[in-house]
Order: C-alpha cells, then sequence, then structure tokens
C-alpha cells in the first residue's frame, strides 16, 4: 500500500531560454512513473509547476503532453494530486479540475498528516521588502484583470506571459537572501507557533533548518537542484532525484529530520 507523501516544487515547465526543457520533461515524467506511481499516496506540488500558466476559453498552452499524460495516469492509479498555485501559475482556469479532477488552490494549506502538523506555502509574498509584488500579486489574481487579459489573442497573451515571467524570475535570482529570508522567517515562527513542518518552495535552493522540536524546508527546485521531499511515517527527507552535472539519477539524501 502506498503510504509517502510527494512533495515537488518550481519545476517552471515552459520556460523560454531554457535548453533543457524536454531533458527537464523525461527526468519528471521518469520520476512520477518510477517513484510516485509506486510509492505515493498523495503528491503535493507546492507552486510554479509552470513557468506561465494562461489559460483561455478554448485554448491552453501547447506542449508538455508527456507530463500532463502521466498525471492523469497517477490519478487514475489512485495517487490524490494537490496543486497548490505559486506566482508563475496562478491563473484561475478550470483545465485541470476538468480533465484531471485537481482543483487549483490560490492560498496556503495547514493541514495534518499522520499526527504532524504540516503549514504549506509557496513562499511568494513573504519575502522582506516586497510591497511591490506583494501589489501586483492583487492585481493579476483579480477575476477582472484576468477577463481583461482574456480578450487579448492567445498567442499575444501567451508570448507576453512566458516573457514577462523570464524578466520576474532574472529579478527574483539576483536578491541576495543569505543573511534575512522572509520566508525562512516565516517558516521558524510557525514551527513555533506549534506546526511540525514548514514547508515552501520559490527560492529554488533546497534547505532544512531544523528549530526546537520541527523544520522549515525549501524544496528547492527542478531546473538545476532536482529536488524533493517525502514524508514517511514521522520523518521527512529532502532527496536529489537527478544530477544535472554527470547526467545521471542519484536519488540521494540531501536531508532529513524526524519529528
Amino acid at each position: 500500500m502506498n503510504d509517502e507523501y510527494y512533495f515537488l516544487s518550481d519545476v517552471h515547465l515552459g520556460m523560454v531560454h531554457y535548453e533543457h526543457g524536454k531533458e527537464q520533461e523525461d527526468i519528471l515524467v521518469k520520476f512520477f512513473y518510477d517513484l510516485i506511481s509506486r510509492k505515493a499516496k498523495e503528491l503535493i506540488i507546492n507552486g510554479d509547476f509552470f513557468d506561465s500558466w494562461i489559460e483561455y476559453k478554448q485554448v491552453v498552452p501547447k506542449g508538455h503532453y508527456r507530463v500532463l499524460s502521466a498525471i492523469y495516469d497517477l490519478v487514475k492509479a489512485g495517487v490524490k494530486i494537490t496543486y497548490l498555485a505559486g506566482n508563475h501559475d496562478f491563473w484561475r482556469g478550470n483545465y485541470f479540475y476538468e480533465e484531471f479532477g485537481i482543483p487549483i488552490l490560490h492560498h496556503h494549506i495547514e493541514r495534518e498528516i499522520n499526527g504532524k502538523k504540516f503549514f504549506i506555502h509557496h513562499g511568494d509574498g513573504l519575502a522582506y521588502k516586497d510591497t511591490g509584488y506583494k501589489v501586483m500579486r492583487v492585481i493579476l489574481r483579480n477575476s477582472v484583470s484576468q477577463f481583461l487579459y482574456s480578450l487579448i489573442h492567445p498567442d499575444i497573451g501567451l508570448w507576453l506571459a512566458k516573457h514577462t515571467s523570464s524578466t520576474s524570475r532574472g529579478y527574483t535570482s539576483q536578491k541576495d537572501y543569505s543573511k534575512r529570508d522572509g520566508l525562512m522567517d516565516t517558516g521558524i515562527q510557525k514551527i513555533r507557533e506549534g506546526f511540525n513542518f514548514a514547508v515552501m518552495g520559490h527560492r529554488h535552493k533546497p534547505v532544512m533548518v531544523k528549530e526546537e522540536k520541527g523544520c522549515y524546508i525549501n524544496l528547492g527546485d527542478w531546473m538545476k537542484n532536482f529536488s524533493y521531499g517525502v514524508f514517511s511515517g514521522d520523518t521527512f527527507t529532502l532527496r536529489k532525484y537527478y544530477d544535472f552535472e554527470s547526467k545521471t539519477i542519484v536519488d540521494s539524501i540531501i536531508d532529513e529530520f524526524k519529528a
């Protein structure tokens, strides 16, 4: 019986100027079939699965057929998939629900798994001095703004979304979070409030920070680190699935914490 909970964040499928996109998809599909389908009770996608996701009434971004097909197979095999939107794939649409029965969540998650309390948040909006993004997030996620954007021809709208997404990611990657990180500080505060695990993404760096009886986890990404989390029993393990330099599947432990 599958009884493990898997966590994945920041795959950013469909990135422009990313020459390893097909390789990335191959690795992800293999990960789904080799691990998730055999071991997972639930897969929690913690945001930015796509680099940009814009839905029109009759149009969705092209590509990713193999990944979407694998998701369909996972659902049919009984794997529950929870999809929390990030700052790149927040568009309010019905595609995932209508095709796979997967609703897109637009708020953080607080839940209990195996008797342990989890705070799950993509991490966007938690950085210090990020007021500009918070204002922009309210505008972009507003239903009226999205309706007006949907009036743009899909070829133009999707192109604009992809290139804006690339600019946003480049801006974020230049910031220095080595001294004060709002995501980590928020996570640690949640641990002090009684959560056992605070799980986030957004930073693209796999990290575990133990704090008293809990742990803050940043899941990393699937562009360079190919990292993921798995919770089994009372232990959360941060793992690396693929080594980009050697082009080999390693599936090795980065760090782990038993609550």
